[in-house]
């Protein structure tokens, strides 16, 4: 009987705990239109082989009666050639018959052998494709006669298929980062990118990198820049600098000594940074540039400078303002990378279309890159069969398991049955020939 369905995670049937999808259940239990059309067949030929042992049987009444009737040797002949048509007919339709059921409802032991072996015969028919269909030796010879990479090259070389990948892999793109909730990325991203920077020391690295731009004199056009701008502002706001000068001073001072005092200041600063604008060789640009060299030094070996930068580093990392960066940043690129793949004229379509072509091109005239593409793919395909090759029997006993028998049985009758009755009637043609030969034999011999 069969077994009672049940919905699986994905929202499919299944039968009984195997795991069967309804659908291949029903695909064997139900008759197509197709189906009846060869149940008809099936029909015909029957009555077709029953026909031909009446007709036999009728031949050897009707020869017997001749012989009795002293119509000569002849009869004799033609009725052992029909009585072992008979034994034929017989014999093999039993045979016939006992694959799909009792013949005349007799139990009769090792009959009936599609729907009483049904599981057993789906097991066999597992280990049948699992040893002979699913074997490395097997897998690999076939796929090496196929010639996957030449055949992929040749094919990948052609523009019109270049597009159509091209145009799939950047639906499939499209569609992977419309999947992925903004959210997610941004959390793995930032987790990765702290975690990295966690990791990574970077005082060594900033060390070096301050050490090489200060050895090219790198360093020199911002400040060139700076003091350039810091003379622009001291010109701008010369009474803002006065006036912090002033408010600085103790109150006991007289006003006219803050305000002197303010304008030296202020003047020393103005002229201060028009030398040091003005002036390449300025001392002050040399201790800067001991400055920076000193600090380089320190990044690279110092422990407590290195341990000064990575607490910065910490709290910089640690801060929201950083983490919504790193957000801000894959918004943009994700927008940057959609906006890519629904363009066909942008750069990376036309980088991908390209390197796809050179790709095929090379596949298909070197003989060393298809070796490795064949290679790569017998590789995959033998770890797939080696791996999984007890599940993919596993569906083929399941299924078959899971038929009902009933049901099996006239499925597979009429899709066979049509040729089985041609064993009835050659059994009945074989079995008159092989008759009338032991007949004559027999009567030589006696004579």
């Amino acid at each position: 009987m069969e077994q009672r369905a049940r919905p699986d995670t994905a929202g499919n049937r299944t039968v009984g705990t195997r795991g069967v999808p309804a659908s291949a259940v029903r695909a064997m239990t139900t008759f197509s239109p197709a189906d009846v059309e060869k149940q008809r067949g099936v029909r015909r030929m029957k009555l077709t082989a029953t026909g031909l042992l009446l007709f036999v049987a009728l031949v050897y009444v009707l020869a017997k009666w001749a012989s009795n009737a002293g119509a000569g040797p002849w009869a004799g002949y033609v009725a052992a050639a029909a009585e072992a048509g008979m034994v034929g007919a017989l014999a093999d339709w039993f045979a016939v018959t006992a694959l799909f059921r009792h013949p005349l409802g007799i139990p009769i032991p090792h009959t009936a052998i599609i729907p009483t072996k049904k599981d057993q015969l789906g097991v066999s028919l597992g280990e049948f494709v699992g040893e002979n269909f699913l074997s490395e030796d097997v897998v690999r010879q076939r796929l090496r006669a196929v010639g996957i990479g030449s055949r992929l090259g040749a094919w990948l070389a052609d523009p019109q298929n270049a597009d159509r990948v091209t145009a799939e892999l950047a639906t499939a793109l499209r569609g992977a980062l419309t999947v992925l909730r903004d959210s997610d990325v941004q959390a793995v991203v930032g987790e990765a990118i702290t975690r990295r920077a966690n990791v990574q020391e970077i005082a060594p690295g900033i060390g070096k990198m301050l050490e090489k731009v200060v050895a090219d004199g790198g360093h020199k056009r911002v400040v060139d820049l700076i003091v350039s701008r810091a003379h622009d502002w001291l010109v701008l706001h010369g009474d803002s600098v006065m006036d912090a000068v002033q408010g600085g001073a103790p109150g006991w001072t007289p006003r006219f000594v803050d305000r002197k005092v303010g304008e030296r200041v202020y003047k020393e600063l103005l002229r201060f940074c028009a030398e040091m604008r003005d002036m390449p060789s300025h001392p002050a640009r040399g201790a800067l540039d001991r400055f920076l060299t000193d600090f380089a030094s320190d990044l690279q070996s110092d422990t407590e400078t290195r341990a000064k930068v990575e607490r910065l580093k910490g709290e910089v990392l640690g801060r929201g303002e950083v983490q919504d960066l790193i957000a801000s940043a894959w918004t943009a690129v994700r927008s940057m990378i959609v906006s890519a793949a629904e363009d066909e004229r942008s750069e990376l379509r036309l980088r991908v279309r390209a390197s796809l072509l050179s790709l095929g091109a090379r596949m298909a005239t070197e003989p060393k890159i298809q070796s490795k593409v064949d290679s790569w793919v017998e590789g995959a395909a033998v770890h797939v069969v080696t791996t999984y090759r007890g599940e993919i029997t596993s569906l083929i006993t399941d299924t078959v398991a899971s038929w009902d028998a009933e049901h099996t049985t006239k499925k597979i009758e009429a899709h066979i049955g049509r040729d089985l009755q041609f064993i009835r009637i050659n059994g009945t043609v074989v079995g008159s020939l092989a008759g009338l030969l032991i007949y004559t034999i027999t009567r030589m011999l006696g004579a």
